[in-house]
């Protein structure tokens, strides 16, 4: 609970670094704090303190849980802001912030991708009352997981799907409703009154598809050298009135792709059949394509470390196309294409070989849209007739 207090700016700011001097001098922010991103005695900035909103949309949480597994970089948090919105550390409600001035709030870090009418209202509602927007984490940047709900591209389905089919679904509702399907509903009169739940949308969107965005921070959760680039900028931009990066900046990625980070070695071999990591043995040096394992991090920007590459696990997109891909799952099917051993001037395998290479992925689309279904060229299942 000190930790979470602290947080919460509930306890005063005495903590001492006993890894080396402090990082403030004179009141100034010092860039080279011997814990990265922590600054230890910051003080209050000269103007008083910031207010920042936290909120999470359609996600699983882990975007959360990364911003506390900063250690004791987040204590910075509460030292420089007042937190008014966490709904997982603290009590802020959707009427305090209704009842601030627009602008009141400095900066709100948004995750998690717009599944339903709540989250579209809230998005919509931080965004009137804040300064700067942040989308925070791979769905609410790309849309993500849950975006791959837009292969389906209709939420009564879903819904039907979820409630009825599901082993445990379907079992409750064959003891429990024997007249019919339960189904949740958007509304519901009980004696006390009128209850809802938020509407699911046909199609999930990213957060820049809903609202104006500031700044990006991608990753499946973001790493804490991509958070402490984040708090270096808001702590220089609060006590050294240092300008923040350029509006739609991405925080924490770099200008190449993720197999120019990896430090596998790379022969370009060509492949004829795809493998999940546990069907082989894998070299622990040589690059994880040339095993034949689909790894998506030639259409990947760089910016994680190459921290799963690195232990064996193929990279699977999370942070996002590199400046120089518009279409990740498209590119990154381009870049398997070209390791068939498929030759201008030796061809080696027909049409139904190539069939037989690609069968061998299990759920392409699942797999080439992950993380980035939400910002594909075609951002939802068609059918014919264009709907």
């Amino acid at each position: 609970m000190g930790i979470l207090n602290k947080l919460l700016g509930k306890e005063k700011n005495g903590k001492k670094c006993e890894c080396g001097d402090s990082a403030v001098s004179n009141g100034k922010y010092v860039a080279d704090s011997p814990v990265a991103g922590f600054i230890p005695d910051l003080p209050v900035p000269p103007g008083g303190k910031i207010k920042i909103a936290i909120y999470w949309a359609a996600a699983c949480g882990g975007c959360d849980i990364s911003i506390l597994d900063s250690d004791e970089k987040v204590l910075n948090i509460g030292t420089m802001a007042d937190i008014v919105m966490w709904p997982i550390a603290a009590d802020g409600k959707e009427k305090d912030i209704e009842a601030m001035d627009d602008g009141a709030i400095t900066v709100s870090i948004i995750s998690g991708a717009i599944r339903n009418s709540e989250n579209e209202h809230m998005v919509k509602l931080l965004r009137q009352k804040s300064k700067l927007v942040i989308a925070y984490g791979t769905c609410a940047c790309f849309g993500g997981t849950p975006a791959l709900a837009n292969l389906v591209n209709d939420a009564n389905e879903v819904l039907k799907y979820v409630y009825t089919k599901t082993p445990t679904s379907a079992d409750f509702q064959s003891q429990y409703a024997k007249s019919g399907a339960i189904i949740p509903q958007t509304s519901y009169q009980a004696p006390e009154g009128e209850l809802t739940l938020p509407v699911v949308y046909d199609v999930v969107k990213s957060l820049d598809q809903v609202v104006d965005v500031d700044y990006f921070v991608p990753g499946c959760p973001p790493t804490q050298e991509t958070i402490t680039k984040l708090l270096d900028a808001l702590v220089n931009f609060v006590y050294n009135n240092v300008a923040l990066p350029p509006k739609g900046t991405i925080i924490g990625v770099e200008n190449k792709t993720l197999c120019e980070e990896c430090p596998r070695r790379k022969e370009n071999r060509r492949i004829d059949k795809i493998h999940e990591p546990h069907e082989v043995d894998v070299d622990p040096e040589l690059c994880l394509m040339d095993q034949g394992i689909l790894c998506l991090g030639a259409a990947t920007v760089a910016g994680c470390g190459a921290k799963c590459t690195r232990v064996g696990q193929p990279c699977r997109g999370c942070y996002g196309p590199s400046k120089v891909v518009q279409e990740q799952g498209a590119s990154i099917f381009t870049a398997v294409a070209s390791l068939f051993p498929v030759l201008e001037d030796d061809p080696t395998c027909d049409e139904s070989k190539i069939i037989d290479i690609m069968s061998s992925i299990k759920d392409p689309l699942g797999y080439f849209y992950a993380f980035s279904m939400a910002k594909a060229l075609i951002k939802a299942k068609v059918t014919e007739g264009g709907k």
